[in-house]
């Protein structure tokens, strides 16, 4: 028997249904989280009701619906799906066969505290498998984004995916194909945040599935050591994945920040280089966010993040360098790009050196952050106004031009950010005004 902590406005929904006369179900993800112990995050009903009677139901509570027979109820910010019953009959039990996989064809009995369970995923969840309801091919046609489903689900319990199952999702690869970008993101990010995502990516290399929404990450895949690199580029970013923490945008920089290098390598004295790959990341990173429909703001984050990770950084580096790489990558970001760093040199072969100086620019940089200092034009001391009144000038490029000198000054020596300092620059330009003018 599974322990369900069901929450308050789940059982409000059961309630609403019954006193409306409909049948009502948990189904999906929460049944089979709770018999593995999970952590629920997906609350999931399934009702005899259709999506008109749902919606009429429901009047007084927030919901929206953007699929077909599926309403969204909204509960402090959390949503829930309610979703039809689907089949010729409307009954529970042929509903439970057109959905993807045994484990998720689950649904509980809020009445009767029971488990209903027609298509075996109890057993499978006991064999630790991933199996298609009924047949593969047709759950495959019927939602083509059950094929990368496969995957995550198996990557984040640490299932294998059952062989008939398998065979066919490889020989249904292409049907990816139709699916929209916005889906597939979803779901490569569950994957991605996953404790192991490199199980994941694997497979889909060995299912085909990769190459038919992120074919530039097979450019730096090689079955077997080549002659260009000594080190696979494919395994060495499933490796920093891994290594990082899960959080989306350092994931994401993980899966992308090499992507870039066998497009820029060269034989220098015979052996292999990788030139300026950082920039070439970066635009291969842009294009394929934006293919997948990533945010303006992610986007910006992650190539932030992939053009600047081969910091290089020495000991001999000034103050002053320390600051201008903090400017450079921007304060909001220079954290998250140091423990990315740090997983990309784990992920290397006998780093040490490198991390040790990574810890000592670590220090660095805190100590600079804690100081404040000024890593972009507003945090100077005066502004533009105060610009044009001291030099006497308008409006444009020229202001900005002065405020871009006086914050790689203010960098050198972060003593001069104060009014009256700056001030005695701009006077000293002032003069150099009247002698040009």
């Amino acid at each position: 028997m599974i322990n369900l902590h069901i929450p308050k406005f789940v059982i409000f929904i059961y309630k609403r249904f019954k006193e409306a006369g409909y049948q009502a179900y948990l189904v999906g993800g929460a049944v089979r989280d709770a018999f593995l112990q999970r952590p629920i995050t997906d609350w999931d009903v399934v009702t005899s009701a259709s999506s008109e009677e749902i919606k009429a139901i429901f009047s007084d509570t927030k919901l929206f619906a953007l699929k077909h027979d599926t309403v969204t109820l909204v509960d402090s910010g959390r949503h829930f799906e309610v979703t039809s019953f689907r089949g010729r009959t409307k009954l529970l039990h042929e509903d439970l066969t057109f959905r993807d996989f045994t484990i998720n064809a689950m649904a509980y009995d809020l009445e009767n505290s029971r488990v209903l369970d027609p298509c075996g995923g109890k057993a499978d969840i006991k064999r630790r498998l991933v199996r298609a309801v009924g047949n593969p091919q047709k759950r495959f046609q019927e939602d083509p984004i059950r094929l990368l489903r496969a995957v995550r689900i198996a990557t984040e319990l640490g299932f294998k995916i059952e062989t008939e199952t398998l065979k066919t999702l490889t020989s249904m690869a292409p049907l990816l194909r139709s699916t929209a970008p916005e889906r597939i993101r979803e779901e490569m990010m569950k994957l991605l945040t996953s404790s192991r995502p490199s199980t994941g990516f694997s497979l889909m290399v060995r299912t085909g599935l990769l190459k038919y929404f992120l074919p530039e990450l097979l450019e730096g895949y090689r079955k077997k050591q080549n002659a260009y690199h000594r080190h696979n580029i494919f395994k060495h970013i499933m490796e920093t994945i891994d290594r990082v923490q899960p959080d989306p945008v350092l994931r994401m920089t993980a899966l992308l920040h090499d992507i870039g290098k066998p497009r820029v390598r060269e034989k220098i004295q015979g052996e292999w280089r990788f030139l300026g790959h950082e920039e070439a990341s970066a635009a291969l990173s842009q294009e394929i966010m934006d293919r997948l429909r990533f945010s303006k703001d992610t986007i910006l984050k992650v190539n932030n993040l992939v053009r600047h990770h081969m910091i290089d950084y020495n000991s001999e580096w000034s103050d002053s360098a320390v600051r201008r790489l903090i400017r450079r990558v921007g304060p909001e970001d220079i954290m998250d790009l140091l423990v990315f760093r740090r997983a990309d040199l784990l992920a290397h072969p006998a780093e040490n050196q490198e991390l040790d100086l990574l810890d000592k620019l670590e220090t660095r940089i805190k100590h600079e952050i804690k100081g404040h200092v000024a890593t972009k034009t507003q945090d100077l001391a005066i502004d533009g106004h105060k610009v044009m009144e001291i030099l006497g000038i308008s409006p444009g490029k020229e202001v900005g031009a002065i405020l871009e000198d006086l914050i790689e000054q203010v960098t050198d020596n972060p003593e001069l950010n104060n009014k009256t300092q700056l001030r005695a620059i701009l006077e000293k330009i002032k003069g150099s005004y009247a002698l040009d003018h």
